[in-house]
């Protein structure tokens, strides 16, 4: 009975302030209207900025993934796509007209330097040499009757006209001359039979021929018999943007850098290397500079042609470092969160050097071994009291290799 009738009264209040509200003026409703506003603006505000403090007398500690500043040396990489390269490569042609009598090596084979790979017919190029041999005997017996025949005036002295000296003299400077001819044409001849047999000019690996035994070769071809390209060592070919030659540079005059060569996944580790050299210039339109390394590739896992991804490391970092995901961004820049020994968080400004493999290399006033917030930082006001909670299973890895912009 007695909740029935407060709940009449309530109801008749209610319907008496309505009837009051309709009979105010419209700038009187719309100044009550903001005042109300106000008030209801403050109380939500005030409900806010009494949570933390709200939470700590209740013993409600905020939950966060907590890891701690570490200096330890860090190596900086640089990444880059890179295309592998032979060390050398030659296109193997024939250097005298003929016909090709032999294959003497099967195509992917590995051939030494020296090596026979294919023989041209050599019968017309013998039978120049031995017609060359022939005109240089012909010319030396000549030569040799002529010096007996310049020797025996000059034996009979005053009664051997002067002039039938000097001309037998001539004619000996002849021969000799002539011989000397002679000589040059046998060399020539047997450079060009030589020729008949081709070798490797290197160590290396056949690839597929373009001629097969019975063909008639030119010198004057266009196409090679067989490309011969050396793969061990073998060589990659990068690009780096130009900005990071201050460092690369500094690198190199302190030591060998070294580079590790991956594949297409960015996981799969190929072959580790050294860099050889930097190009000589810039490429304007892209901004980037080449560079190339040498690599031993003793198990053959790198291929002429083939797209890898190449990281070269500049430097090892020796300052402090934290897990890219305590790096927070605000208005003034990058921050991250602290925890002092009672617990409170603290919001503190750090410099961002560079973001290297899933940790941010930081400058920062902070000592090694403070304790930061990893995960859980959108709940921390600062002053809120924390308390330490597991990780989240795999949780993803931030960061590259890029320097922080």
């Amino acid at each position: 009975m007695l909740a029935a009738d407060f709940t009449d009264r309530v109801r008749r209040q209610a319907d008496g302030l309505f009837v009051r509200w309709r009979g105010l003026g419209l700038r009187t409703r719309l100044v009550t209207g903001g005042i109300g506003a106000g008030v209801l603006v403050g109380l939500i505000a005030w409900a806010g900025g009494a949570r933390a403090p709200a939470l700590d007398a209740l013993g409600g500690a905020v939950p966060v993934v907590m890891a701690t500043i570490e200096q330890r040396p860090t190596p900086v990489f640089l990444d880059g796509i890179g295309t592998v390269q032979p060390s050398n490569t030659v296109q193997v042609r024939a250097r005298v007209d003929g016909e090709v009598i032999e294959i003497a090596f099967r195509e992917g084979d590995t051939v030494k330097a020296g090596d026979v790979l294919a023989r041209i017919d050599p019968r017309p190029l013998e039978a120049n040499l031995k017609q060359m041999l022939a005109n240089l005997a012909r010319d030396k017996s000549q030569l040799a009757d002529a010096r007996g025949n310049l020797n025996r005036l000059v034996s009979i002295g005053e009664f051997a006209a002067r002039k039938t000296v000097d001309n037998q003299r001539a004619l000996v400077a002849q021969y000799e001359a002539l011989i000397a001819a002679d000589e040059a044409q046998v060399d020539y001849a047997r450079t060009q039979l030589d020729y008949t047999v081709v070798r490797s000019p290197i160590d290396g690996r056949t690839g597929l021929r373009s001629v097969d035994v019975g063909n008639i070769v030119h010198a004057a071809d266009a196409s090679p018999l067989v490309t011969v390209s050396q793969i061990s060592p073998i060589a990659v070919v990068f690009s780096l943007n130009a900005d990071h030659l201050p460092e690369i540079i500094d690198g190199m005059a302190a030591g060998t850098l070294p580079v590790s060569a991956y594949a297409k996944d960015n996981k799969t580790l190929l072959a580790e290397g050294s860099l050889d050299l930097v190009d000589n210039q810039i490429d304007q339109t892209t901004g980037t500079v080449k560079l190339k390394a040498s690599f031993p590739n003793a198990d053959n896992r790198l291929w002429p042609g083939q797209f890898v991804n190449a990281r070269l490391r500049v430097s090892i970092y020796e300052g402090l470092s934290v897990a890219a995901t305590a790096i927070q961004q605000g208005p003034n820049g990058a921050y991250l969160w602290t925890v002092d020994g009672e617990g409170r968080a603290a919001m503190r400004s750090v410099v961002v050097n560079r973001l290297q493999d899933g940790r941010a290399l930081i400058t920062s006033s902070l000592p090694a071994g403070q304790k930061i917030v990893l995960d859980g930082q959108y709940k921390l006001q600062p002053g809120a009291l924390t308390e330490a909670a597991a990780p989240q299973p795999e949780a993803p890895v931030a960061g590259s290799s890029q320097p922080n912009s």
